[in-house]
């Protein structure tokens, strides 16, 4: 016995109707619908249960979409080159102007040393080991 016969039953009463609106059946949405509703649920604070709702879906459905989406998205980058031709703009040509920096002199840092007439001079960065026993070496020859 199905539910329309229960209902027209004369000598059963009833007990529940269901009101159907619409069409019914499946609904069919379009990709671009799809990707519409995918992408307003992937908006900062949004609530997939609200953004369903609003469309008359469930959520189950909202998240299943989503999960394809990923896939998609998945499967194209698998299949894109590794290597992406990169865009490198010409270097800027030197300014007309020479710049101002300050040269330091020459001989700045140097230390210069005279030793019974033997000149032995100090640069910059210097071993303090190889310099001491330099002088050493000079100081015993004199």
């Amino acid at each position: 016995m199905s539910g329309l016969d229960l209902t027209l039953d004369p000598e059963r009463q009833p007990r529940r109707f269901e009101v159907i609106n619409g069409a019914g059946g499946r609904r069919h949405w379009s990709l671009d619908d799809k990707a519409r509703i995918v992408a307003e649920t992937l908006e900062p604070n949004a609530i997939i249960s609200e953004v369903a709702r609003r469309y008359g879906l469930r959520p189950q459905q909202v998240f299943a979409w989503r999960r394809e989406a990923r896939k998609q998205v998945a499967s194209v980058q698998q299949e894109s080159p590794a290597f992406v031709p990169a865009v490198v703009p010409p270097p800027e040509p030197a300014p007309t102007r020479p710049s101002r920096k300050r040269k330091t002199p020459r001989d700045a840092g140097v230390i210069e040393l005279e030793i019974d007439g033997v000149a032995m001079r100090v640069g910059r960065g210097a071993d303090a080991k190889t310099v001491a026993a330099v002088i050493r070496a000079l100081k015993a020859t004199s």
